[in-house]
């Protein structure tokens, strides 16, 4: 496996439950679990990224705009997080709050998919890609067992 069908795999997941929890409403304890497994993909998955597959990326003239640009991504979805486990899961404000970070999160994983993918390609070689997706699964079992 390469490093970007793995990451792939994991943005799968996050679309998914973003699209169970728009579905949910109150303070149910579907939304509750469904809520805590997104925040633990999504920050697991952006440590894992980041340690695996962007510092490597940062090093490489081609990719560094790219891969700030999603560092920063990460760091906005992270206070998007934090802005949802400050509202009342029962209030509108809620569901609105989790609207955007589902449009922050789709938007951050087309670009990755579509832009930085491509470009990544092009810098790392076949044995770097494999072995970044190997180093990726590692932390995101240990974060996920965490």
């Amino acid at each position: 496996m390469k490093i970007f069908e793995a990451l792939r795999q994991d943005h799968e997941k996050q679309r998914l439950l973003l699209k169970i929890l728009a579905e949910t409403s109150g303070n149910t304890s579907a939304r509750q679990e469904y809520f805590e497994e997104l925040k633990q993909q999504l920050e697991s998955h952006a440590i894992a990224e980041e340690r695996h597959f962007y510092t490597h990326l940062l090093e490489k003239d081609a990719t560094v705009d790219l891969t700030r640009h999603g560092i920063a991504e990460h760091h906005e979805i992270d206070e998007l997080i934090a802005k949802l486990d400050d509202t009342d899961m029962s209030s509108p404000a809620w569901l609105h709050h989790l609207k955007v970070l589902q449009e922050k999160v789709e938007h951050h994983l087309a670009d990755e998919e579509q832009e930085f993918f491509h470009v990544a390609g092009k810098v790392l070689n076949e044995h770097q890609k494999t072995e970044l997706a190997k180093g990726y699964k590692n932390e995101m079992d240990k974060e996920l067992a965490s």
